[in-house]
């Protein structure tokens, strides 16, 4: 049987008129609107005049189950405008459809299914009674009709279908294993970040673990950028409307900024992107052919006004810190760069253990020269020498045409999480566009004003806050030692051992390494389950022997344990495990 993407799309789109049906033989009066299939399963809306809730899953599901054993085939019919209305009558949803369909001089057609019928293009499994028997019903929601807010709020149900109960199990194995490590649960239970309605939707306030973390990961990211060669910069939150009519952001972008605030000497808006503010320090001062290569770097805080619905924890947000860069070089210098700034990218992957993920390579497509600025010269130069820059350092690469940025090429950072989710995790981008609007020139050999200025564009470690879902959710929140918010912690057997945590304490925190001291009345056992479930990476349980001998009890959070360890040699081993960022917290006892 079939497998491939386009079968799993009929077969899902096909689950989608059996839930309809089902829905509709339990509840009758309900209107049903549309049904599609996506990415990992289906999903149909619908007008309850009654709500229903997510215990109504089985019984939708047990009903399929029943339908499909009559199910066959699917028959098609082609209707009129007026014939389609009159079988509609009463849903305006439909009678919406109909009406567009009609305009646009589309053909109107029917799938009948037993005994059910409805509304569709096609798109259909030939015996859904034999090929659509692995479903399973997963959520609510709600939706606007049209995704338009205005509109009626329908009930979204999803579910997924597969060939096989086997894929079907996997599957499910997988949705659970994202929901254990779902960053919005992990996040709340470790105190690392916090959205509040008070201060508004998609606006990210990290708490105390939560900062450490993010200032651990930009630490990183300073030490590596100042090795590579960057010079780093700080730049304001927002700027004056002129900058922006600059950039192109407005009008282009103006939906996606928040709105202009009128002060007395002009409009200023808060930014949603670096690069203006970058390009202007550029231009501060000219510049000749031997400052460039010149890279800017900033973890800059830029604003998205991001409708409401569309946030989601971390991943989704309003106001985002990216690990953003600008790099300003000469046509000649575009190779070694480019090669530069994925050496870089995979270094940090490979620091943080992440293995499932390969490049795309986003060009033009020439045939759609509205779409791209019309530099057909350049666009040839830059993609042959992406192309060669990916083939020579032997990455997993695809290529695809018509998904460049306007302004140039890039490579697209492609993960495949964990929990199964794919992603776009960050961007390099070529630009040549910005030489034009912002005038961008140097002095070249010859004492001549060359304006031939390219701009790298780059965040390998994407925004702190969806780097930081990833990592969350990566790691299931069991972070290595140097991530970790808190990296030991010292329990005391009884009061009478107080005194020598608190010692090992200071010498802990004198050698900067993260720890602190349960002294609350709990039993010793309860302790240690209260640090594992903060994923804590170590324990020193310290008592009257530990105490004589200078020694700890070390226990690490997945259990293990190993008594007697000399607390010297411990905090050597730990100084070393934290300064190399080891991925791994086993030490050597």
């Amino acid at each position: 049987m079939n497998k491939d993407k386009e079968y799993l799309e009929k077969l899902r789109h096909s689950a989608a008129h059996l839930l309809a049906a089902a829905v509709m033989d339990l509840w009758p009066d309900t209107k049903r609107t549309i049904g599609p299939a996506i990415d990992d399963g289906f999903y149909y809306d619908f007008e309850f005049s009654n709500p229903i809730s997510a215990d109504d899953l089985e019984r939708i599901e047990k009903k399929m189950k029943e339908i499909v054993k009559n199910w066959k085939d699917f028959k098609r019919r082609e209707l009129s405008k007026d014939e389609a209305l009159k079988e509609c009558k009463g849903n305006e949803y439909k009678t919406e459809l109909i009406n567009e369909f009609s305009q646009a001089g589309e053909i109107i057609s029917f799938y009948d299914s037993g005994e059910f019928s409805d509304l569709c293009r096609g798109g259909h499994v030939e015996n859904p009674s034999k090929e659509l028997n692995h479903f399973k019903l997963l959520s609510l929601a709600g939706a606007y009709w049209r995704g338009d807010e205005k509109n009626t709020m329908l009930t979204r149900i999803y579910g997924t279908a597969f060939t096989t109960s086997e894929d079907l199990d996997e599957f499910l194995k997988q949705k659970e294993l994202a929901k254990e490590r779902d960053h919005r649960k992990i996040g709340k239970e470790l105190e690392i970040y916090y959205i509040d309605e008070v201060v508004g939707k998609g606006l990210v306030m990290w708490l105390p673990n939560g900062t450490i973390m993010k200032n651990e990961v930009e630490k990183l990211a300073c030490e590596m950028e100042e090795k590579a060669g960057y010079v780093r910069v700080s730049t304001p939150h927002i700027a004056k409307k002129e900058l922006f009519l600059k950039s192109g952001h407005l009008p282009y972008y103006e939906k996606d900024m928040y709105p202009g605030m009128e002060m007395d000497d002009g409009t200023y808006y808060l930014k949603a992107m670096n690069c203006p503010h970058h390009h202007q320090i550029y231009l501060h001062k000219p510049k000749s052919y031997k400052d460039l290569p010149l890279r800017i770097a900033e973890y800059g805080m830029v604003y998205r006004n991001e409708l409401s619905g569309t946030l989601a924890g971390l991943l989704r947000v309003r106001g985002l810190e990216m690990n953003d860069a600008h790099i300003y070089l000469r046509k000649d210098q575009i190779k070694d760069e480019f090669k530069k700034v994925l050496k870089l990218t995979t270094d940090y992957f490979e620091l943080f253990n992440l293995k499932d993920f390969w490049f795309r390579l986003s060009k033009w497509d020439p045939k759609h020269t509205e779409k791209y600025i019309n530099e057909p010269k350049n666009w040839e130069y830059s993609e042959q020498i992406l192309r060669e820059v990916l083939q020579e350092m032997d990455v997993n690469f695809i290529e695809a045409d018509d998904e460049a940025a306007f302004y140039g090429p890039k490579v697209d950072v492609q993960f495949k999480s964990v929990i199964g989710r794919e992603e776009t995790m960050s961007t390099i981008q070529l630009d040549f566009l910005a030489k034009e609007r912002f005038g961008l020139s140097y002095t070249d050999k010859d004492g001549q004003d060359n304006n031939e200025v390219f701009v790298i564009h780059r965040a390998p470690l994407s925004v702190h806050e969806r780097f930081m879902a990833f990592l969350i959710e990566h790691f299931g929140g069991n972070f290595p030692a140097w991530l970790a918010p808190e990296q030991v912690r010292i329990i005391p057997i009884s009061e009478d051992n107080l005194t020598y945590a608190e010692k090992l304490n200071s010498e802990l925190n004198n050698a900067r390494v993260r720890s602190s001291i349960d002294s609350n009345s709990e039993r010793m056992q309860a302790k240690v389950r209260e640090a594992q479930t903060m994923k804590v990476p170590y324990m020193l349980i310290v008592g009257k022997k530990e105490e004589a001998d200078n020694t700890v009890s070390l226990r690490y959070r997945n259990g293990k344990e190993v008594r007697g360890v000399d607390f010297e040699k411990l905090l050597s081993q730990l100084k070393d495990n934290i300064a190399s960022r080891d991925s791994e917290i086993e030490l050597g006892f």
